[in-house]
């Protein structure tokens, strides 16, 4: 039966929504099984062929014309409405991409080729300076339509801000400046830092990209549109816009943009305890001091607990640092094992 079936493979490790699908049921049909104490598949029969489904001869029609001259560049969007002005009518748009689909023939249909961008590489973050990642966001000016541009550069290992600036404007030859100066205060050697970034001009600037090649900095880029690729930055970008005290009026000045992204930076790596590197502030762990904080508040709590182990049904909160750090990991293949159909 496909229950005994399911829950042999779920034992030996297969994730329930995955085996369900080789079998053609839903995790909510097999709950629903299990809650009837088993019983027969109660699945209907295979749907009867419909009565307006194509003919053979009208499917080798659509591949026919699919094929001719003048419409063998064009999509079934352009092709329908073509047809359409000569005054025949085939079949739907819908319809002419399935049969090409199920043709084997559903391709990008002319010389130019659509943009394919692909994920970009995992990096992997073991200590301070071994990547980072930057961006530039707007803040409001005082004139409407014009901005202040903050370029805040973010060590995703330790999440401390290594460099920021405000400006008048976006700048390859700006930013390449404020990385060059971060470099030398961190004392980067060549060849071990990579510098994440989006796919904006200041990023993907000439002077950038050769200010990088010179430091022996590894540039890495996010996919076009994509803002999920730089995460660090969009996230610190987001404590500074909600962090309270942010102002809810334009900034009068570009000097008062830049002291109060002075006072937040200053709160930010040396008195903001991180949530994701177990509430150490980001000075703490980029100089490595957050392995004798964490070990003394692990040191507290297990006194608490031995002072009242009632109070306690398991072990104490996890103090242990946080491992490396990554950036766009990877994501691991789920491996199920076939699953027979048979049902009895």
């Amino acid at each position: 039966m496909i229950i005994d079936l399911m829950d042999e493979a779920v034992c030996a490790g297969a994730r329930v929504e995955e085996a369900s699908k080789l079998v053609g049921v839903t995790p909510r049909t097999l709950t629903r099984w299990h809650a009837d104490q088993g019983g027969d598949d109660k699945r209907g029969l295979a749907p009867k062929s419909p009565a307006h489904k194509l003919s053979d001869d009208e499917r080798d029609r659509v591949l026919e014309i699919a094929h001719l001259p003048e419409f063998r560049d064009l999509s079934p969007r352009q092709i329908v409405p073509l047809l359409a002005d000569q005054g025949e009518y085939v079949a739907s748009e819908a319809t002419f991409y399935r049969v090409l689909r199920e043709a084997g023939e559903l391709a990008h249909r002319g010389h130019a080729r659509p943009r394919k961008s692909r994920k970009p590489d995992e990096h992997i973050a073991a200590a301070p300076n071994q990547v980072w990642s930057w961006d530039i966001t707007y803040l409001r000016s005082p004139v409407r339509g014009v901005f202040f541009y903050l370029y805040l550069v973010v060590d995703i290992f330790s999440r401390k801000v290594v460099a920021w600036a405000v400006h008048l404007e976006e700048s390859a030859d700006l930013a390449a400046a404020l990385v060059k100066e971060a470099v030398a205060a961190e004392g980067v050697d060549p060849d071990q830092l990579v510098l994440h970034a989006d796919n904006g001009g200041p990023m993907k600037g000439s002077t950038m990209l050769a200010t990088l090649q010179r430091l022996g900095v590894i540039a890495s880029f996010s996919r076009p549109s994509v803002s999920d690729d730089n995460p660090f930055a969009e996230a610190l970008f987001r404590t500074l816009k909600y962090r309270p005290g942010f102002p809810r009026k334009p900034f009068a000045t570009i000097d008062a943009a830049r002291d109060w992204v002075a006072g937040f930076v200053g709160w930010y790596n040396d008195e903001h305890l991180h949530s994701g590197i177990r509430y150490v502030t980001p000075s703490n762990r980029h100089a490595g001091r957050d392995k004798a904080i964490l070990a003394r508040r692990h040191q507290v709590y297990r006194d608490a607990k031995k002072r009242a182990p009632r109070r306690w049904t398991g072990p104490t909160r996890n103090w242990t640092p946080i491992g490396p750090v990554y950036l766009n990991p990877v994501k691991q293949e789920v491996h199920v094992r076939p699953i027979a159909t048979a049902v009895s």
